[in-house]
């Protein structure tokens, strides 16, 4: 098993994950490194959710070690995790529909990895929603928000978490041309702040403008890893996303 990277806040090694008879991790390694924006893309089913899972204690991994800031995290329970300063957000959504928006990001504050009084978390809500471009909504019910300003809501809430590091999953899905554009900037404004990112993510213009480094999965493994120009022209690539016949037409 190769060594971690000495400059990695985030090491994964050998790790593997299965449901019933199916592989969806297989031996997968990989290094991110402190202060980086990382894409992690693939097809449909590759994987790509379950390694987040894994990382963020929501799933127990079958065999593996991963190593945050050097120390080894397998098996500790989420809370812990995200204590440490790791933040998510979700493919699905989840705002707590029926506080506030502002009660939503208090609560990452209040119970993240340096937990404050209301008062003060109330302030940094605040803060932090006009950051994401929901300023002045903060009275609003979650239930209340479009689905894009859920997403909007749900960073926040990760951010409040004052994160290392913060693993998006396809956090720009569904934004129109406008939308994605502002969301690309905010990544970058959030990245300034010198948070390591890993994207699951199928928009391509945003992987490709946000991310220096890609890890391409397919059926559970890594199967391409480089720029994004560079992996996305690579033929094993093409053919998981296009299929043998049409890679090679």
């Amino acid at each position: 098993m190769a060594r971690p990277d000495d400059h990695a806040l985030l090491s994964v090694r050998g790790l593997r994950k299965s449901f019933g008879g199916l592989a969806a991790v297989r031996d997968l390694s990989f290094d991110i490194r402190q202060g980086s924006i990382t894409g992690l893309i693939g097809p449909n089913g590759s994987g790509k959710t379950t390694v987040l899972n894994l990382v963020t204690g929501e799933l127990r991994p079958d065999a593996g070690a991963i190593l945050f800031e050097g120390v080894d995290i397998l098996g500790w329970p989420a809370f812990r995790i995200c204590r440490a300063r790791v933040a998510r957000t979700f493919q699905l959504v989840r705002v707590l529909r029926f506080m506030t928006v502002k009660e939503n990001v208090m609560l990452g504050r209040m119970f993240g990895s340096e937990p404050v009084a209301p008062a003060p978390a109330a302030r940094e809500a605040e803060a932090l929603l006009e950051r994401v471009g929901l300023g002045g909504r903060g009275d609003q019910l979650g239930a209340q928000l479009t689905y894009i300003d859920q997403k909007r809501l749900e960073l926040a809430r990760a951010l409040a978490n004052h994160p290392r590091l913060l693993l998006l999953d396809e956090w720009l899905a569904g934004l129109n041309p406008t939308e994605l554009r502002t969301g690309i900037e905010l990544i970058q404004l959030i990245h300034k702040d010198g948070i390591t990112i890993v994207m699951v993510e199928h928009v391509m213009e945003a992987i490709r403008a946000l991310c220096a480094r890609v890890l391409v999965m397919n059926a559970g493994e890594r199967i391409a890893e480089g720029t994004p120009q560079t992996v996305l022209s690579e033929p094993e690539v093409m053919r998981a996303y296009l299929g043998a016949d049409d890679a090679a037409a």
